[in-house]
């Protein structure tokens, strides 16, 4: 229990991160925030960047490749599973709506960034109220085991890559990690609905 509580504060961590990068860019874009004149073309380039680095914050997660599969192997939460997919499509279609009228220098703009943030932000949300406790009650503890470890090579691959784009470890790291825990085997697993 004691890695599976680590490894949930770890991921709640990363959560966090996620969750400020979308509530910054929302209280600079929601209605009635710092623009009440046209925005500029800068601004705009700026936002589309800004909803670009919080969009991959929120799909490239620890919990997309490691604790997610588990719970599917598990055959836990599907019907969760299902919703949080649907908020996930949803906030893709947001964030094109946003780049579509960024592109047209449409006046929806604001509203598609905002709709998009906060799609995003009731995903980390039920994930933390619902998602987590499922995680820690179906995931058993030697699977905890598995994924503490290859949270830890992913953890060291990035500190010797800083400033590499986000996304999943090289084939041969993983590779050599699931061979340290052959549990995780079947979990390496490209992050759901992954946008570029």
């Amino acid at each position: 229990m004691l890695t599976s509580t680590y490894t949930l504060v770890a991921l709640s961590i990363e959560q966090a991160g996620a969750r400020h990068g979308l509530q910054a860019l929302l209280e600079r874009w929601q209605c009635g925030g710092r623009y009440h004149a046209e925005p500029t073309r800068r601004q705009v380039e700026l936002a589309c960047d800004a909803l670009r680095v919080s969009f991959h914050a929120c799909h490239w997660r620890k919990l997309d490749k490691f604790v997610i599969p588990a719970l599917r192997r598990a055959g836990a939460a599907g019907a969760l599973l299902a919703e949080l997919d649907a908020l996930s499509l949803a906030a893709i279609e947001a964030r094109a709506d946003a780049h579509a009228a960024a592109a047209m220098q449409d006046g929806g703009f604001s509203s598609a960034i905002a709709r998009c943030c906060n799609l995003l932000l009731e995903r980390l949300e039920r994930e933390e109220r619902e998602l987590f406790p499922l995680a820690r009650t179906h995931v058993p503890s030697e699977v905890w085991f598995a994924i503490a470890n290859q949270m830890l090579a992913q953890d060291t691959w990035q500190n010797e890559n800083r400033g590499c784009p986000a996304g999943p470890m090289p084939a041969a790291l993983a590779r050599n990690s699931t061979k340290q825990n052959p549990l995780m085997s079947a979990s390496h697993h490209t992050p759901h609905h992954a946008a570029h």
